[in-house]
Order: structure tokens, then sequence, then C-alpha cells
């Protein structure tokens, strides 16, 4: 139940006839983990904050260093050396004093990785590394809790989401071979500011939609962005019949 401060804080959402007050309330009994308080974990975050989510569960097992602060923006110079799920509980607190939000200080893996994806609704993958990103993709699928991942690097960004849910949905497994696990890092190739900004900003709306079944989700599409053209691509997937992820019993009887 909203209160009237709610109401009032969150009127230009509640007035759109997409989401209206039962968008709304999803939204706030929502839990989202977010993986990753970096240039794409922290204005996803945020919007999230913004927008009334319940509760959000922040991991990260880095700290905040000078290099972060030219495209991570939830962190400020003051905050170098300090934990990022920290700094990143305070500015989102600055941002929404009613969230909820947990904070886990170290990386996740096995058990408790599997752990704190079934105890959420949504996975936003905001991570740097393949093996994260696999990671969180089979704790998804076990659990059958959405997943939207998002990736920049250079001036090249991609956005999808992988719902279990839906028996038509792929995985990032279908996308991505286990051994493809060479991936760059904005430390070895640099970023460009603003891209990890519009990324993670469309992660956060992803979250939302899903969360209150608003138009189309990105289920089964992959969106590239070419930064420096500002051209964008929508490439079509198709789950894997044999991605040991995703593939269930109907699949194979086809």
């Amino acid at each position: 139940m909203l209160s009237d401060d709610q109401l009032l804080r969150y009127s230009r959402s509640i007035m759109l006839p997409e989401v209206d007050i039962a968008g709304q309330d999803a939204w706030q009994a929502a839990r989202i983990l977010i993986v990753g308080l970096g240039g794409l974990g922290g204005p996803a975050a945020a919007y999230l904050a913004a927008a009334g989510v319940g509760e959000l569960v922040l991991v990260d097992d880095d700290r905040v260093d000078l290099t972060n602060l030219q495209r991570q923006i939830i962190h400020a110079e003051a905050a170098c050396g300090e934990a990022k799920v920290s700094s990143a509980e305070a500015s989102l607190k600055a941002i929404n004093p009613s969230v909820r939000i947990t904070t886990v200080d170290q990386r996740l893996q096995g058990e408790a990785l599997e752990r704190q994806v079934r105890e959420v609704d949504l996975v936003l993958d905001c991570s740097d590394n393949f093996a994260t990103r696999f990671a969180l993709n089979s704790a998804c699928f076990a659990a059958g809790v959405p997943l939207v991942s998002g990736a920049a690097i250079r001036f090249d960004g991609q956005i999808s989401a992988y719902d279990p849910r839906d028996a038509e949905s792929p995985c990032y497994r279908c996308l991505y071979e286990e051994g493809d696990e060479a991936s760059l890092t904005c430390s070895e190739s640099g970023v460009f500011p603003p891209l990890v900004g519009v990324i993670g900003s469309m992660q956060a709306m992803e979250a939302l939609k899903l969360l209150a079944g608003i138009g189309e989700p990105l289920t089964g599409r992959l969106l590239l962005l070419d930064g420096k053209r500002m051209q964008w691509r929508s490439l079509r997937l198709r789950p894997d019949p044999e991605c040991p992820v995703c593939k269930r019993k109907t699949r194979d009887a086809g």
C-alpha cells in the first residue's frame, strides 16, 4: 500500500497507463540483486532506487579507486578506498531513503550465489568477467529468476534479457561458449565514460518492464551499440537445443 508521500513521489510513473498503481506496487514489492557496482551497476541501481524498487541487494568485492571515477558516477572521490557496496549504499540512500539495501562485500560463488539468486525477483548482471556471467546465468535458470545482462568496453555496448519463465527464452550460455573467457576489461582497453551510463540505465529500464509486465522485454534479443557512430543493431537470439544450462525436455522432444 503506497503512502500519500509515495503517491506524490512516484506520481509521474503512476500516471503512465502501463504502470499505474499496480506497476508501482510491483516495484515496491520487488527485491533485485545487482552484481557489480561500477559503471553499469551504479546508474542501474540509482534509477531502480529512484523508481521505488523495494529492496536492492548490492554485491561487489572491490574498493573505489581513483581510476573508477571517470565513469562510475555513483562513487565520489571522497569514497576512494571504501568498499563499493558501502559507497553505493550511501549514494542510493541519498536518492531515496525508503529503499531497503543489503550489501555483500565479497565475490559470491557456489551455494552462496545460488542462495542469493533464489531469494530475489530479478538479477542484474553488471559484472566485468565471463566467469561471473556464466555463474549468474546458471543460478538464474536453476532458480527460475529473470536475468538482465549488460556489458560495455571501449565504445561498444550490449544488453539482453534472459527469462527462464519463458519457454522460448535463450540463456547467456546459448550465446557464448564457456571457452570464450578471454574477455577484455576496462582497465586493459579503456571505456568511453557515458557508454556505461547508457547501458546501465537500459538495464534498469528492462528490469522495471519485466517486474511490471510492461511492453516487450529484450528476451530473445541482443542489442548492440556502436557508440562512435551511435548505431544500434538488434539480433534475434534462439535457444540452443543442446545448451547444458537451459535446454528443456519439450525442446529435446521437438
